[in-house]
């Protein structure tokens, strides 16, 4: 794979919310300038500005990105977390979809207050990506994870084992955004997407990968070990 590369990006808050955050900045600038002027008393300025500034904090903390880098020299064979979140799944599963036999998943769950950004979870090469169509269930449900709306990653390690990662959407979560392209060369450290409000990634390990975490445990993206492969 060569010299590891890893692109350096200073995203404080995350381009994916660019639009919504500017044009509802402006927004609540105008309407607060007109309340008050319009008013001689203040109480509709600061009753509007209660209400909507704090649901444009709610939004602006959505869309936070910290930046993260996985401070490990030698990444090899290690799995880490995709994305913030808590562990709801760690079973082996038959996966006949792309592999054909039983994999290990382990799933991260995000609420509507984790960072939403995805990372890649391993280094490698993007062997495809793939968008499904689907369902909108709550996503810590087991049946989501295959009949939810999901964005398919798939990626080879430089040690030429194939980890599948899914972005999967919720009930509420009605945009996947992905990032990887085929063919291109992928590594920990950098995004692989972003999923709009709560949702949830689970990632498909080989049998007989090291578990690193436990139920219900929390995890931050690009920062938590969740596995080990051979």
């Amino acid at each position: 794979m060569g010299e590891k590369i890893k692109k350096l990006k200073k995203i404080r808050i995350h381009r994916e919310g660019n639009d919504q955050l500017i044009y509802g900045g402006f927004f609540l600038v105008a309407i607060a300038v007109i309340l008050w002027k319009a008013f001689d008393t203040k109480i509709p300025f600061w009753s509007f500005m209660v209400v909507f500034g704090t649901i444009y904090g709610i939004v602006l903390n959505f869309y936070r990105c910290p930046i993260r880098y996985l401070n490990i020299d030698d990444t090899s064979n290690l799995v880490v977390a995709p994305a913030d979140g808590k562990i709801v799944v760690i079973e082996e599963v038959e996966e006949n979809t792309y592999f054909h036999e039983k994999r290990l998943m382990i799933s991260i769950f995000m609420s509507l207050w984790n960072v939403h950004a995805n990372w890649f979870p391993v280094d490698g090469k993007v062997k495809f990506v793939k968008h499904v169509n689907g369902n909108y269930h709550k996503a810590w449900l087991p049946k989501a994870s295959e009949e939810n709306e999901h964005a398919d990653v798939m990626i080879t390690t430089p040690n030429g084992e194939d980890i599948l990662c899914r972005q999967i959407a919720g009930a509420v979560a009605r945009r996947i955004v992905t990032y990887a392209k085929e063919g291109e060369d992928c590594y920990i450290d950098e995004h692989l997407g972003f999923i709009k409000l709560g949702s949830r990634v689970d990632v498909y390990l080989p049998i007989g990968t090291e578990v690193c975490v436990k139920m219900g445990q929390s995890t931050t993206g690009d920062q938590t070990v969740i596995a080990k492969l051979k």
